[in-house]
């Protein structure tokens, strides 16, 4: 591993297709970051979120394992379909594998959650 990577390059690979199958499945694009957090931690999550391409259409995952911080910043385009009880939920979710030491468990399964919690809802409409 990369002196300061928490991942090895297994993980790392696992990571990046957990966010590629979100990003497919949600249409939106999801970003992780984890590492050490400068200053309140949800203004710095909302500080990098703010920096990506995208901010609207964007998710944002924040870890910080040293100080054991959560932050999931959602886009406005997001908030259309995932709501911030939706976002609670998985938190809560990743913060209990997270408790178990599993970093990347963690943040896969919180991405696929995430992912399908975001993805646009088919609706059936009625003849008129």
């Amino acid at each position: 591993m990369p002196a300061g990577d928490p991942f090895s390059h297994a993980e790392r690979a696992a990571l990046d297709e957990a966010v590629r199958r979100a990003e497919e499945l949600s249409r939106v694009e999801f970003s992780v970051f984890v590492g050490n957090v400068e200053g309140e931690s949800r203004a710095f999550a909302t500080r990098l979120h703010n920096s990506l391409v995208a901010p609207s259409r964007s998710v944002l995952i924040m870890v910080d394992p040293t100080l054991r911080v959560l932050e999931i910043v959602t886009g406005g385009y997001v908030r259309r379909t995932l709501s911030d009880k939706q976002v609670e939920l998985v938190a809560l979710h990743m913060q209990a594998d997270f408790a178990t030491g599993d970093l990347v468990g963690g943040l896969r399964a919180g991405i696929r959650m995430l992912a399908d919690y975001a993805r646009p809802q088919n609706t059936l409409h009625a003849g008129a």
